[in-house]
């Protein structure tokens, strides 16, 4: 059995204990002295990682007020015209990648080219 992150020291001598299954119930040695223990609570831990906020690549509601609309077929509705934008997203000898949002504002689907 793995500890993970966490790490139990022998309290005699400071080295790191091992845990191992017993006869009953788990227990900790120490394999530079004669330090043994059983283990009558369950030792656990987790700790769960804060995740970072996730900016909008593409600006937000806000970067598709201003944007011009062209002959683009939606997937979703088939909806004939779409708002379109393009943003340099790889390295600069690669195309842009072009942004498509369906002008029908009850569909809205969003899909890149």
């Amino acid at each position: 059995m793995s500890l993970g992150l966490a790490m139990l020291f022998c309290p005699t001598c400071a080295n790191v204990v091992t845990i191992e299954k017993g006869d009953g119930p788990y227990r900790v040695y120490c394999s530079s002295c004669p330090y043994v223990r059983e283990l009558r609570k369950k030792i656990s831990t987790r700790v769960y990682p804060k995740l970072k906020e996730v900016d909008d690549v593409l600006g937000g509601a806000a970067a598709w007020e201003n944007v011009d609309s062209t002959e683009e077929r939606c997937p979703q509705c088939s909806h004939d015209r779409a708002f379109f934008m393009q943003i340099q997203t790889r390295s600069a000898d690669e195309p842009m990648t072009t942004f498509y949002k369906c002008c029908n504002h009850a569909c809205g689907h969003r899909w890149r080219d």
